[in-house]
């Protein structure tokens, strides 16, 4: 039995990942990972490094990061206390959903997570307090690769369901984008 139900969303690739708990009266067992049965959602490779974020106010946004080739990676990312608002915006050059944007309710109750392919940018908003997120990635953390989007870039248009009560210095200065920006070579 898949403890999995793969469901694809509206940009190429973006999956939203449906976990099924075995529970009775003590809790449930709920599986995070499995390469097998997630290589069928497009994961293919090793899983390189795990993070565990905690957002403690509702309204904060994190994002929207993202690695420049040759370090472009996955995530796969799990609400495991809380709620968030995810959103995932297209950057691969030349995709017919350039700087398109999608978004998903994540939450400890719900068990969804969201697997990003390579050449999205990510970011979320907590909906409630005490938020934690569990990532796993493709590829290793690059200083020197990283970069981001302005959260808050009309030509993006994000729908944050909450008004922006936090947002960390760094990710306020992540430039609008323009015309020169073409996005990601895969």
């Amino acid at each position: 039995m898949s403890r999995f139900a793969i469901i694809d969303l509206p940009l190429l690739g973006l999956k939203r990942v449906e976990r099924r708990r075995l529970g009775d009266s003590r809790g449930f067992l709920s599986r995070l990972f499995c390469a097998e049965e997630i290589a069928f959602a497009g994961w293919h490779k090793p899983i390189a490094q795990v993070n565990h974020t905690f957002t403690a106010k509702s309204g904060t946004v994190r994002g929207m990061h993202f690695q420049r080739s040759p370090h472009t990676e996955m995530k796969l990312v799990n609400c495991i206390h809380g709620e968030v608002w995810d959103v995932a915006v297209d950057l691969r050059s030349g995709s017919v959903t350039f700087l398109h944007w999608h978004a998903e309710r994540l939450s400890a109750d719900n068990g969804y997570a969201m697997l990003i392919p390579e050449g999205f940018a990510h970011g979320f908003q907590a909906l409630s307090d005490n938020v934690e997120l569990l990532y796993c990635h493709s590829a290793a953390y690059v200083t020197a690769a990283e970069a981001g989007l302005n959260p808050r870039d009309p030509k993006l248009a994000i729908h944050w369901p909450l008004p922006i009560t936090e947002l960390s210095l760094r990710d306020s200065q992540h430039p609008m984008l323009d015309e020169r920006f073409t996005g990601l070579m895969l």
